[in-house]
């Protein structure tokens, strides 16, 4: 009994090694969303930017992450997993290094969508990479550490840009070598990007991947090493069946009768959409701005995006200790209920805003709740629609279709993206009571998405997943 529970345990860390080395994609995909953060009022200055391109600058790297996660499940397909991490690395590395070093908007703006083809392969590869090797019983938690590494990558970029800022005094000031701190705050992702690299290189080929290329043996040991898979015969033969249906995957296998795709292609797509148009990433992208609109000076409203960064941490590793003990659904339904309600509250205290110059300023006690409710949507966010959606996009769709599937669905949710962090500026403009109503409306219209529509996959083995889904509210079947 003892020997197999140190065989158990054995399996256990090899999985987590590896899937913690996976979502380290994550980690450079939330640091390069997050770095622009600190940066974007001195690059703003220094560019002399108005807001349409400064709101142009912030999210272009999106178009790169779109485009990125487009190409990313093809790319997968033929030359496996584990070689486009290693592209989406070298992407990373030539972005950090081209936007730090970067003469003018235009070229900040290349290198910025160089680095979003990165964040986008990335984004698309690990939860596939992840699903594919971890046990069921786990991999749901197995799957949150992409968003775990997300948000703690968003804080290592906000904490970076807060202490760069510190030292030099100001983002715009001169920092080390005659270059200006907002510049250093780009070059520091060359860092953790070579690390990504270099631990890509020493990762396993998914186990499926290997099966739908013939490498039965090479596929076994996987298999047999890190997933402690006690009959791997049988499931190189369940792998083997899922497979055989669709020989060569392409964009064209997505088909269906629902609007030119399957069912179950919507799903995934809808989840990633509501995800954005929640517009936690006005938050993360644009929340140092935000502050300092409340009456925060620079060094406090740097501190404060920190304070956030760490909150969205901390619920993150709750989501993952409760995600494959509750379920998927039901925590999504409270944190859409959750982001309604303190979006809401952010909506109504703006309205209390008075503008001063170019600025919107907050009264006591609104200043104080727009604060709490930005974290509370924080952490209802972080909890349940944050990671939650990454493991069903890894998960939900069928082996067949799945890199596809999950492409396009995370292709979608990086044009989402795109759009709320664009808008953001005009929005504002308009009234911050509008823009955060806005976010709040979708909020509650992602509750009855979830209720009618998303499937349970909590337990249940990617080989059982089809493209026709049980849905347990009345224990019947309906397409999703």
């Amino acid at each position: 009994m003892s020997q197999n529970k140190s065989t158990a345990g054995r399996f256990n860390a090899r999985v987590i090694g590896i899937s913690i080395a996976a979502a380290l994609g994550g980690f450079l995909f939330g640091f390069d969303t997050a770095v622009i953060n600190g940066a974007v009022d001195a690059l703003a200055g220094a560019f002399d930017l108005g807001s349409g391109l400064q709101g142009f600058a912030v999210s272009s790297a999106l178009l790169g992450c779109a485009v990125g996660a487009w190409f990313a499940g093809s790319l997968a397909n033929k030359l496996g997993r584990i070689p486009v991490m290693v592209i989406a690395a070298v992407l990373f590395l030539v972005s950090a290094i081209g936007s730090g070093l970067a003469f003018g908007v235009i070229d900040l703006i290349v290198w910025r969508v160089i680095g979003g083809l990165g964040v986008g392969a990335a984004s698309v590869i690990a939860p596939a990479y992840i699903a594919e090797v971890s046990p069921a019983k786990v991999r749901g938690r197995l799957g949150s550490l992409q968003q775990l590494a997300i948000v703690t990558g968003i804080f290592t970029a906000l904490l970076s840009n807060a202490l760069l800022a510190n030292i030099a005094g100001s983002a715009a000031n001169v920092l080390w070598f005659g270059i200006e701190a907002w510049r250093w705050m780009f070059m520091v992702e060359a860092i953790p990007a070579i690390i990504y690299g270099l631990m890509s290189l020493r990762l396993p080929e998914s186990p499926r991947f290997l099966v739908a290329r013939g490498k039965i043996d090479k596929a076994s040991q996987v298999l047999l090493d890190f997933t402690g898979e006690t009959d791997v015969n049988l499931k190189i033969e369940e792998i083997r069946k899922t497979l055989n249906a669709e020989q060569k995957e392409s964009l064209k296998d997505l088909r269906g009768d629902r609007f030119g795709l399957k069912p179950i292609v919507w799903v995934g797509i809808l989840l990633s959409v509501f995800q954005q148009f929640v517009g936690i990433n006005v938050i993360f992208y644009y929340s140092t701005t935000l502050w300092l609109s409340v009456g925060f000076d620079e060094s406090s409203a740097l501190l404060t995006s920190v304070i956030t960064s760490i909150t969205n941490i901390v619920v993150t590793i709750v989501a993952i200790l409760l995600v494959d003990k509750v379920g998927r659904r039901p925590m999504l339904l409270i944190g859409s209920v959750g982001m309604a309600v303190t979006l809401g509250m952010m909506a109504l205290a703006f309205s209390f805003g008075t503008l001063e110059g170019d600025a919107v300023t907050l009264p006591q006690p609104w200043s104080l709740i727009a604060l709490i409710c930005a974290n509370g949507f924080v952490v209802f966010f972080g909890a349940t629609w944050g990671p939650l959606v990454w493991v069903l996009l890894g998960e939900m769709f069928p082996n067949s279709i799945r890199a596809g599937a999950l492409a396009v669905a995370a292709a979608a949710q990086w044009i989402a993206n795109f759009f709320i962090s664009t808008t953001f500026p005009s929005f504002a403009d308009i009234g911050l009571t509008f823009a955060y109503g806005f976010y709040a409306f979708f909020a509650l219209l992602s509750f009855f998405f979830v209720f009618f529509q998303v499937p349970e996959t909590k337990g249940r083995e990617l080989e059982t997943m089809t493209d026709v889904v049980e849905l347990p509210r009345r224990g019947g079947k309906k397409r999703a």
